[in-house]
């Protein structure tokens, strides 16, 4: 159904080959239907008033993260936020934090990526596996980490956390959550290599559990859970060494 109102996008822009710094440029669109979307607004933008508009989207579904962005005071995936949700018809947009700008809402990920190749984000089985047939799992195993593995890489936890933005090499929460994924795995075979992994002083020691990144998760996935358990278990390795 169609509708003559509108909403405005007040939207963050910058080139760095071009533009000496950022500035904001407002576009009127029309509300074409209730269920319009953030995303669906930008594209219209791009498609009908300026093409020069630069931002990431791939699936529209909230599934490959790409079109996370800073809305209206919040880190957000734009594909599953309404305009209706955000009660305003004025919708500001910034990009993703604490990363170098490479145009607009488009960010460089490299050291993002990073991280999470450092976390080796993949199954270690080690001599546990074995020689022939498969690893198997209980039904009661796999349950410890059916809530870490909906992570869609986002980076909404990276840009809300206040450490990522003044610590460069602090892994950051979405590392620690990929990390606890695989401790928590029973197939796993590298746990004593994955704690030491964030055990130092740009792990999860130096997170100030402000839980920034469990409020922004899209996918409400609990990141400060995942270091406070990381903790746990790194203590609890120290104190095995010493008993026996």
């Amino acid at each position: 159904m169609q509708t003559k109102e509108t909403v405005f996008f007040h939207i963050f822009r910058f080139h760095p080959d071009r533009d000496k710094k950022p500035y904001f440029q407002e576009y009127e669109i029309p509300f074409l239907r209730k269920d319009l979307t953030v995303l669906e607004g930008l594209f219209y933008i791009q498609h009908r008033l300026d093409d020069s508009l630069a931002f990431r989207s791939s699936c529209r579904a909230a599934i490959c993260g790409s079109c996370a962005m800073h809305i209206n005071g919040k880190y957000r995936l734009a594909c599953n936020t309404p305009v209706l949700k955000l009660k305003t018809k004025k919708i500001t947009i910034y990009p993703l934090s604490h990363m170098p700008i490479i145009k607009d809402l488009v960010v460089d990920m490299k050291s993002f990526w990073e991280k999470y190749e450092d976390m080796k984000p993949y199954l270690m089985p080690g001599k546990s596996f074995p020689a022939e047939g498969e690893q198997l799992q209980s039904p009661e195993e796999r349950t410890k980490v059916d809530v870490l593995i909906d992570c869609v890489l986002c980076a909404c936890c990276h840009s809300s956390c206040p450490i990522t933005a003044s610590h460069e090499k602090y892994l950051g929460p979405m590392a620690f959550l990929t990390a606890d994924r695989f401790v928590s795995d029973t197939r796993d075979g590298a746990r004593e290599e994955r704690l030491a992994m964030v055990n130092d002083e740009h792990g999860v020691w130096r997170c100030h559990t402000v839980f920034n990144c469990q409020e922004v998760c899209p996918k409400d996935l609990d990141p400060s859970g995942s270091i406070a358990h990381l903790k746990m278990e790194i203590i609890k390795r120290k104190i095995q060494q010493k008993c026996f």
